[in-house]
């Protein structure tokens, strides 16, 4: 009988073994995979978005700076009342 208990427990081992570098340990793996990859698109996400406000402000900004918003002398028609 004690070659059938261990044969038994030998086999447990194995299962349990297997569990964990067949199952867990990728699970693990793949997991840690997943988050870092989430967190550099995240970090790009964040990144585009910083990049697209400095284009709208530097877009903004130049009208403001140059007096773009003032007429020019050459844009300007001259208006006569008619009566």
């Amino acid at each position: 009988m004690n070659i059938f208990k261990l044969a038994f427990e030998l086999f447990i081992i194995y299962l349990v073994y297997k569990l964990i570098f067949d199952f867990i340990i990728p699970i693990y793996h793949t997991t840690r995979h997943v988050k870092n990859k989430m967190s550099e698109m995240q970090q790009r996400m964040q990144e585009q978005e910083e990049m697209q406000q400095r284009q709208h402000t530097s877009q903004t900004n130049p009208l403001k700076t140059t007096g773009a918003a003032q007429p020019v002398a050459d844009d300007y028609i001259e208006f006569e009342e008619i009566k």
